[in-house]
């Protein structure tokens, strides 16, 4: 279970590193325009992305 817990903070690590290596002005262009939408949407949006987050682990896990 730790194992592919370690697994997955390591592969949200990449994944993050690429947009910062890869695309910083996109990433630039990204910030602007989360602060067009409103703190609600946003943190629906965050608990969407967590539960969705949640439920692929869970299933990843699974099948190990």
């Amino acid at each position: 279970m730790g194992l592919a817990i370690l697994m997955g903070l390591g592969m949200v690590l990449v994944i993050e590193g690429l947009v910062f290596a890869l695309a910083p002005s996109r990433l630039e262009d990204l910030l602007r325009a989360m602060q067009a939408i409103s703190p609600e949407t946003r943190r629906l949006i965050g608990l969407c992305a967590v539960a969705a987050g949640a439920v692929l682990t869970s299933w990843a896990v699974s099948l190990l």
